[in-house]
């Protein structure tokens, strides 16, 4: 218990120092500009930006979704010979799940950008 209050007196006197450092070397000067809000790198409010199309978010939920179901091959292939066969037919069946969905992926139209 008495860890866990020294963490926090620590981080909360770290904490207060860094700010009355930056209000002491910190920039003085303000202007209209600098006190408007800042999107993304574009000036605020900016007429004519194209919203993201909703075929990136597709494209990348699918990476993440087999780029996370790939990374199950890691340590089965480090024990693959402890293992025996069962794992291999277990692995092949997990195998044919993941082709299986990335042909009917790939038959949406997934992965055709210009759709």
């Amino acid at each position: 218990m008495i860890e866990l209050l020294i963490v926090f007196l620590v981080t909360g006197v770290l904490g207060f120092i860094l700010v009355m450092v930056n209000k002491i070397i910190g920039p003085k000067k303000s202007n209209p500009i600098k006190q408007t809000p800042f999107e993304c790198g574009s000036p605020y409010l900016q007429k004519g930006i194209p919203p993201v199309p909703i075929k990136f978010y597709l494209v990348a939920f699918l990476f993440l979704l087999f780029d996370v179901e790939v990374v199950f091959f890691f340590p089965w292939a480090l024990i693959f010979k402890e293992i025996g066969s069962l794992a291999l037919i277990s692995m092949s069946v997990y195998i044919l799940i993941l082709i299986v969905g990335f042909a009917y992926a790939w038959g949406k139209g997934a992965f055709a950008w210009e759709k």
